[in-house]
């Protein structure tokens, strides 16, 4: 072999033996890495009761690396974990030795954070009248009660919201919150608002604007002079409750709420995303200066932009849009006029004092099928837009009412179609979800 030969073989021995050496290195440096990495997300976990240093060292020592670890930082908060780590391991070099390289170091480092987000949820829940069939309330008051406690936990003390929006043929917002807004009042039977349908192409309360009341009387009719079941929900449990974390409370009202008239599921939504636009917060703010609003919850809603807020709506129905009627304006002019439709059914009226012929006179449709299919997919349109995150469930529904409820939903995932007790599951899903969600490494 000639000289020439003999060095090109002993340079590429050298070689062969440095790539051994940075093989060998890189290998623990990933095997260090793996396991700094790993530590530091068991150690950062929320629900981790250990002292996060103590988790760090015993996942190193369990892989014979207890010794490289050099250092563990931990911070925490109200609502967050932060643990990071450095770790180093010093190996003699075998062929490098004879460059003049005695040791070779693969370094690691590694964090892990673990954060409860503040969280916005609208929990839109259909009382109508077809509520009343087959156990449904039954199951929806359990299915609620779920939510609740699943996504109320201690954890989530001054975290997380829920405003409470039951809605049938109209939303009931209540005193507390329309007396916050320009409204034509006519009476103070109720406190249901009537919305342009250019409202439903934006989240947001015109606060510019003065809305119409929502005429106070009962549509359906039950052979007596029934005034249970208006149109707008009339009683103080069927309001809606903006901005609770009061568990018991929520679950209160869900206890008492009763199925009555018919379903416009869109009003119910524009409510319940209302309630999460910034538009809202001097509302809210009004609410909490008067001490009927968590005061733990100032400045919400928060912006759209707000990066450690999430906003949802869950949206639950058990039907679909139909028919719904007003009474002309010309029978519901004056004082006595509203007085007389409180005090009278409007069938029971009619029956007994009109002539058949002339009783369409006194009733216009203010919206049919198509209408609120088409309102409903404006306001949902208008939320996806805003990043909200919408969860909707069809509880028993056809497959028209199923097919709007999917396309409101921010995905196929977030629809749930589901029959009896499988309600609970939803919601108990969509809780689990939502706190998930709120949990960012």
């Amino acid at each position: 072999m000639s000289e020439m030969g003999i060095v090109c073989s002993l340079l590429l021995m050298a070689f062969a033996g440095i790539g051994v050496d940075l093989i060998g290195n890189e290998l623990k440096r990933t095997k260090l890495q793996n396991t700094l990495d790993r530590a530091v997300l068991a150690a950062a976990d929320l629900e981790q009761i250990l002292d996060p240093t103590l988790v760090v060292n015993d996942y190193m020592d369990k892989m014979d690396l207890g010794d490289a670890l050099a250092s563990v930082s931990v911070q925490t908060g109200l609502n967050y974990k932060t643990v990071s780590g450095d770790a180093h391991v010093v190996s003699s070099a075998n062929f490098m030795k004879a460059l003049g390289v005695e040791n070779l170091q693969a370094n690691a480092t590694a964090a892990a954070e673990e954060k409860i987000a503040k969280v916005e949820i609208s929990m839109v829940l259909d009382i109508s009248g077809s509520m009343a069939d087959n156990n449904k309330l039954r199951n929806m008051r359990n299915a609620s009660n779920t939510f609740i406690d699943t996504v109320l936990g201690e954890k989530t003390q001054d975290l997380i919201s829920i405003s409470l929006v039951p809605y049938s043929e109209h939303v009931n917002a209540g005193p507390l919150i329309t007396n916050e807004m320009r409204v034509n009042w006519r009476h103070g039977y109720s406190h249901c608002l009537e919305f342009p349908n250019s409202e439903f192409s934006s989240t947001a309360l015109d606060l510019d604007m003065t809305y119409e009341q929502m005429q106070h009387f009962q549509w359906n009719y039950f052979g007596n002079n029934d005034r249970d079941d208006t149109v707008c929900p009339r009683f103080a449990y069927e309001r809606i409750t903006p901005f609770s974390q009061d568990a018991s409370a929520l679950k209160a009202q869900v206890a008492q709420l009763q199925p009555r008239a018919g379903t416009s599921i869109f009003l119910g939504m524009k409510w319940g995303t209302a309630l999460l636009d910034p538009s809202t917060r001097g509302i809210a703010t009004a609410l909490q200066g008067s001490g009927n609003m968590d005061g733990a919850f100032a400045g919400r809603p928060a912006e759209f932009d707000d990066v450690e807020t999430l906003k949802t709506v869950v949206l639950m129905t058990d039907g679909q849009h139909d028919r719904s009627f007003r009474i002309q304006d010309w029978a519901y002019n004056s004082a006595s006029e509203v007085s007389h439709w409180d005090r009278y059914n409007l069938w029971y009226y009619l029956v007994r004092e009109v002539s058949s012929r002339n009783r369409g006179y006194f009733y216009q449709q203010k919206y049919n099928a198509q209408t609120g299919d088409a309102l409903l997919d404006d306001i949902c349109d208008a939320a996806k837009a805003n990043g909200i995150v919408i969860w909707s469930i069809g509880f028993e529904v056809t497959d028209h009412g199923a097919s709007v409820m999917a396309n409101c939903a921010s995905s196929p995932s977030h629809f749930f179609r589901v029959q009896g007790s499988e309600i609970q599951d939803a919601f108990y899903s969509i809780a689990r979800a939502i706190n998930q969600l709120r949990l960012t490494q």
